[in-house]
């Protein structure tokens, strides 16, 4: 055999041994909705809906906590991940803000993670309260004491969940989840949690309620520090976007093809977050948005849509119910253009026409 015909032959065996080399997930990309709208939609109304609202001051800063007073209001940053990766993001993107009670929805993961779904429900609760998220009197009235894993009571009650042997133990273990639910390393805010941390006697107080009701499950104020520093974790938007596209993604993260959350865990998540993400505000927002989301006093919010992706914004002006207010704007907006909401049937491939007979 020629030298030639052996260099050709060897060369097409490595051919076809390099396709069939397996790509990475993330850049394979995850699967999307069927009638999840073109990044060109995407993006086009993105950049609507940052243009429409990107002068509104309406609102101010959160004043009960030192720091967040102090964030410069005029912070305004918009980003969408996909289910199958893509990224499109406008504004103050690369600003870490703290997560604040966006936390609270993974530390929830978490916990389903190590105890399952039907544990925590048994012991914190999935109740709107009907008061303010840091009710006193809601730990009080409420048959189960906790109401849910998005108020105060019931995220330190969910917090007080998490096991390991000492608090380091246990709070490196959030931090760790949270890391890989945003697909990269996060950091504690160290000047925020020292903030929060001399400005917390109310958390404290409803932790001993807690204990009195035996509703909480570990020292009740360790578990206050916990559940602080989990609040003063930092997250950029698109960081904060891939979070909530990992719901999206029935627990998957887009970026790296984990499977961080399991896929059974996600409807009881969204299902808590369409009831009581958005504080006193959540019926008005499963009434005129219609999608799962999450708010904290930092100024972020994120909107998860199954099975496309999820929204979130960052700006730190709140209403009086402690909701970011331009964030709010611009998810409505975006939602509406999009057919993002979760109760329209068109939003699953449902065709208008049919919707009509």
């Amino acid at each position: 055999m020629k030298a030639s015909t052996v260099r050709v032959k060897a060369l097409m065996a490595v051919l076809i041994a390099a396709s069939f080399v397996s790509i990475p997930l993330p850049a394979l990309g995850q699967k999307t909705s069927p009638v999840a709208p073109t990044r060109e939609q995407v993006e086009a109304v993105v950049r609507e809906a940052y243009d429409k609202f990107r002068s509104d001051t309406t609102g101010k800063n959160a004043d009960y906590i030192p720091y967040l007073a102090q964030v410069d209001s005029k912070l305004f940053g918009v980003a969408v991940v996909t289910t199958d990766n893509r990224t499109f993001s406008l504004g103050d993107v690369d600003y870490s803000f703290s997560i604040q009670s966006i936390s609270k929805v993974f530390t929830l993961a978490l916990a389903m993670e190590e105890l399952g779904a039907d544990k925590v429900f048994m012991r914190v609760g999935s109740e709107p309260t009907g008061r303010p998220f840091n009710s006193v009197n809601a730990v009080v009235d409420m048959a189960t004491h906790t109401g849910n894993p998005l108020v105060n009571a019931g995220a330190i009650a969910t917090t007080s969940l998490i096991s390991g042997s000492n608090a380091d133990e246990k709070w490196n273990k959030i931090l760790g989840f949270y890391s890989r639910v945003a697909g990269e390393k996060l950091t504690l805010i160290e000047d925020v949690y020292k903030s929060e941390a001399a400005t917390n006697a109310g958390n404290k107080a409803l932790s001993m309620l807690l204990a009195k009701y035996e509703r909480i499950y570990a020292d009740p104020f360790e578990s206050v520090d916990i559940y602080t520093k989990q609040c003063s974790v930092g997250v950029n938007t698109v960081q904060l976007a891939r979070m909530g596209a990992t719901l999206a993604n029935n627990g998957v993260n887009p970026k790296t093809g984990e499977q961080v959350m399991k896929s059974e865990d996600i409807p009881y998540i969204l299902s808590v977050m369409t009831m009581a993400g958005l504080y006193d505000g959540s019926g008005g927002w499963a009434w005129h948005v219609g999608l799962p989301s999450k708010s904290g006093v930092g100024g972020g919010i994120v909107a998860v849509a199954p099975g496309k992706g999820a929204i979130a914004v960052f700006a730190p002006r709140l209403d009086e119910a402690g909701n970011s207010v331009k964030a709010q704007r611009v998810i409505e907006y975006v939602t509406k253009k999009l057919n993002y909401n979760l109760f329209s049937p068109g939003s699953f491939g449902l065709p208008a026409r049919q919707r009509a007979n």
